[in-house]
């Protein structure tokens, strides 16, 4: 486990450095991103669908990206993007992309359309948090 929160967060911190993010907000771009991966992966291990699991951390990552934006009066999306890397089914889409190519149409369209939900999951995860954050706004006015 440790070893899966020290390469999250030099991932996603790195990430940060890849987008411009300024130099104040590197850390806390990895922290983002350690958090979400540690939501998913505890989700993954009680048994939860990888899909809802990613959803679910990326939310929690642009609720977290939404606070640390407003305490550190910085725009959300250095931390949401960086934050949300981790998350990514880069290695599911390889798969699928490997099948496709060694003509193994079955595991292939399954691998897609499972990198295809969890994409869908991430930007889901990130629209419901800022509509959410929107209503909380509106409300207070």
């Amino acid at each position: 486990m440790i070893e899966q929160l020290a390469t999250s967060f030099i991932a996603s911190g790195a990430f940060g450095v890849i987008f411009n993010a300024p130099r104040k907000s590197l850390l806390k771009c990895g922290l983002v991103g350690m958090v979400g991966w540690v939501l998913y992966i505890v989700l993954v291990e009680s048994e939860v669908d990888t899909v809802l699991a990613t959803f679910a951390a990326s939310f929690f990552i642009a609720v977290i990206s939404q606070v640390f934006a407003k305490v550190y009066k910085t725009p959300i999306i250095i931390f949401s993007v960086a934050g949300i890397i981790p998350l990514v089914p880069g290695g599911l889409a390889y798969d699928a992309m490997r099948n496709f190519v060694e003509n193994d149409y079955n595991a292939a369209l399954q691998l897609a359309a499972k990198a295809f939900m969890i994409s869908g999951a991430i930007a889901m995860g990130l629209v419901f948090s800022e509509v959410i954050n929107q209503m909380i706004r509106r409300s207070k006015l």
